[in-house]
């Protein structure tokens, strides 16, 4: 959606401190915190405000742009009465946290205003497994689970909240626990195609891909949905690959072919597994 944008005149002000901003924060680590991103080509700064929306997820308030001067003066170009979002996507983008004491010049509060309409839903279980959800899509897995682990008090029968939380566990290596969660939810929707990937890819993880394997070749007789078995069947054979056992391999890698497949990494990947493998 396209916002409408009136700009302030710019605004100088001094600073009697040098300010040292340094790019060095995952934008998942800049939850409630006002950010500056590296500088423009204009040599100018963009900063605003990063905090998480419900649906959006991570999200940039965009506040305006600053400039420093090499006298250490201000010129700050404050976006009135309009607002720009932008949702965060996982990258390797790096912003810096802004120091207390360019609040003022800034002319930003420490917490703004309108943050507490995201904050008036904060122990739902459905709240709770929004944010567990949106930071194991950033690979914080340790900050997710406790939020979904909170979830599951609330609501234990939160649809999709067990298999996420299993998510965690795989994600900290925890394959143990993450196993027992999928055999209940198995039992419970057996026919579920995403918890049969995600039990495969576990038990792929322990010593035990016979039962990978045996879960792999039910599923082809069992789930309708066969988007996953190109992914099932890679989990397995990536396993042998770990064994360097060949001849299993071999014969994995025949069954990974066998089905179609549109992302293009999986196949670069059990590519290199092969070509390595047979050195």
């Amino acid at each position: 959606m396209k916002l409408l944008v009136l700009i302030f005149s710019f605004l100088t002000f001094n600073l009697s401190a040098q300010v040292n901003l340094k790019f060095d924060k995952r934008f998942v680590e800049c939850e409630d915190k006002w950010v500056a991103f590296n500088m423009n080509e204009d040599s100018s700064f963009t900063y605003g405000f990063i905090y998480i929306d419900e649906q959006a997820g991570l999200t940039f308030n965009r506040e305006g742009q600053f400039k420093i001067k090499n006298d250490l003066s201000f010129n700050v170009e404050k976006l009135k009465e309009a607002s720009i979002k932008v949702r965060l996507q996982p990258n390797d983008v790096k912003v810096a946290w802004l120091p207390e004491t360019m609040y003022k010049v800034l002319l930003i509060d420490p917490v703004p205003e309108w943050l507490k309409f995201y904050k008036m839903d904060t122990a739902s279980a459905k709240r709770l497994y929004k944010w567990g959800f949106m930071y194991n899509g950033w690979n914080e897995c340790a900050k997710a689970l406790p939020y979904l682990l909170k979830a599951r008090e609330v609501e234990p029968t939160y649809k999709g909240l067990n298999v996420e939380i299993a998510f965690s566990y795989n994600c900290l290596k925890l394959f143990d626990l993450a196993e027992q969660i999928l055999e209940e939810e198995l039992k419970i929707d057996p026919t579920n195609a995403y918890v049969n990937k995600e039990y495969i890819y576990t038990i792929t993880k322990t010593k035990f891909v016979d039962k990978a394997i045996t879960q792999y070749f039910k599923s082809l007789e069992t789930i309708k949905d066969k988007s996953y078995n190109a992914e099932n069947s890679l989990n397995i054979l990536q396993y042998f690959y770990r064994q360097k056992d060949i001849k299993n391999f071999n014969a994995w890698y025949s069954e990974f072919q066998k089905w179609p497949n549109n992302n293009p990494m999986m196949a670069d990947y059990a590519s290199k597994m092969k070509l390595d493998i047979i050195k």
